[in-house]
């Protein structure tokens, strides 16, 4: 009888806890699906402001831009050691993600079908970002956890870059899909464009000139790139950049302003960064940096990696970051593409003979755009004397299209780094005490979190860059 009882017990318990589980543990004020416009919107800036951050406190580092002074592993090329910042999968893929929802709506919703075009643009250029960063990745199986793949396995980047649905394609099919849109419903939560279709088409083209030019020295690309030159359909302006600003103050500021200063003042100016500004007498100098606290009318800057245990260094004697990083963030921008890297890019290809082009006409328009970008008066003699004017002193032509590139991208750290591993410049140093064998990492290690979330495909992937390896090239490197 007992027995019978407890069974009963056991029963009426089991029955009363699943007994309309779902709807008592369903919150009915949270949201279960989201628009696109707002999810376009959200995008955006959150990718934006996130890589800006993570441009300046990491990306930075790597480029050789910035020097951290302390708490400085990263900068010191110990990379699976993220600090204030270091670790850009999570935004990537999170954004991505995102995205992935705005074009599912796009194909599967003909109200939404606006979407669809600037939805492949953001998929071409984060997937960019996500590849150049850390080489091959989950990607054409990554996003696809609702079908139960959560374990995708790790795409060639080869693949990943030619392949359908990749990076080339999807901007293909992004610019097919805005050319032939000929629907009523505007393109909301757009805050590059405003909704205008053909200011995304001409980023398209932008980000297809990018990407020809980072697998160029793989692929023969110089048919596409001069058809792309030839039809002058990308982004020729700054009034055609793809950005959005930054507000002065919270919650759009650039982050940077909102660390304490203690935070702040751990990045200073590196040396190689100083040695460039100075060989060319650039004046941007002022608006990237300040002058040091113990000598206002002095600009300095330090080799990166110290180690801090072993070298006594007073940030008094090295200039900061400058003002439009920290109490004037209205003038800064999260910038995705602009037009002087457009140019900058078209120079390169224009002096390496893969379109019929003047190589110094762009180089120099280029570089005008880019010191009005930084708000900054271009000197009558900039490009006529001195170090900056093309080929003359004996400069490499080649090394001053990309150094003049990689001095532009100071919010883009990765970008510069990228562009370092595919040309060789700007020439970056060996830093002070080295964690990498006085190597300058070639790519970024995956996370700890895939080694036990993705571990299968992760091992492969590790095997395939000698255990993880931040000194494995990337295909386009090879």
């Amino acid at each position: 009888m007992n027995k019978i009882i407890y069974i009963f017990i056991i029963f009426f318990f089991f029955s009363s806890c699943t007994k309309d589980f779902e709807e008592i543990n369903t919150n009915p004020n949270a949201p279960v699906d989201v628009q696109p416009s707002l999810l376009l919107r959200h995008i955006l800036f959150d990718y934006g402001e996130q890589m800006s951050y993570e441009g300046y406190v990491a990306g930075d580092l790597l480029g050789q831009y910035m020097t951290e002074v302390d708490f400085n592993l990263f900068d010191r090329h110990s990379l699976t050691e993220p600090q204030l910042g270091g670790n850009p999968w999570v935004v990537l893929y999170t954004n991505l993600r995102n995205n992935e929802i705005i074009l599912d709506k796009s194909r599967s919703n003909a109200a939404f079908a606006v979407y669809e075009g600037p939805a492949l643009v953001l998929k071409a250029y984060m997937t960019a970002a996500l590849t150049d960063i850390y080489g091959d990745v989950p990607y054409f199986n990554a996003l696809n956890g609702k079908e139960g793949n959560v374990t995708p396995a790790y795409d060639a980047q080869e693949d990943i870059y030619q392949n359908e649905n990749g990076i080339l394609d999807n901007l293909s099919k992004g610019i097919a899909a805005m050319e032939s849109y000929a629907g009523v419903t505007a393109l909301e939560g757009d805050i590059f464009y405003n909704g205008d279709l053909q200011g995304w088409i001409k980023f398209a083209n932008s980000l297809k000139i990018k990407s020809l030019m980072r697998i160029s020295n793989k692929i023969d690309v110089a048919d596409d790139l001069q058809k792309l030159f030839d039809d002058g359909n990308y982004i020729q302006t700054n009034a055609e950049n793809a950005i959005y600003n930054f507000t002065n103050g919270q919650p759009n500021n650039f982050r940077m302003a909102n660390l304490r200063d203690g935070d702040f003042n751990l990045f200073i100016m590196s040396e190689t960064m100083e040695e460039i500004l100075t060989n060319l007498n650039d004046p941007r100098q002022a608006i990237f940096f300040r002058p040091t606290g113990n000598d206002p009318t002095t600009f300095a800057g330090l080799l990166n990696g110290p180690d801090a245990s072993t070298t006594s260094i007073s940030v008094g004697d090295y200039s900061l970051g400058g003002t439009i990083f920290r109490t004037n963030t209205e003038d800064l921008d999260a910038n995705y593409l602009t037009a002087w890297e457009t140019h900058f890019l078209l120079a390169e290809a224009a002096e390496k003979g893969l379109i019929a082009a003047n190589a110094q006409e762009l180089y120099e328009l280029g570089v005008t755009q880019a010191f009005a970008y930084w708000q900054t008066a271009l000197p009558t003699d900039y490009l006529t004397n001195g170090n900056a004017a093309y080929g003359q002193n004996g400069n490499d032509k080649i090394e001053q299209i990309l150094t003049q590139k990689w001095l532009s991208n100071i919010t883009n750290g990765y970008e510069g780094w990228i562009e370092y591993r595919r040309t060789g410049f700007p020439q970056l140093k060996t830093i002070a005490a080295s964690l990498n064998d006085d190597l300058i990492p070639v790519r970024m290690p995956y996370p700890g979190d895939e080694a036990s979330l993705n571990r299968d495909n992760f091992n492969v992937a590790a095997a395939a860059t000698n255990d993880n390896s931040v000194n494995a090239a990337v295909w386009w490197d090879e």
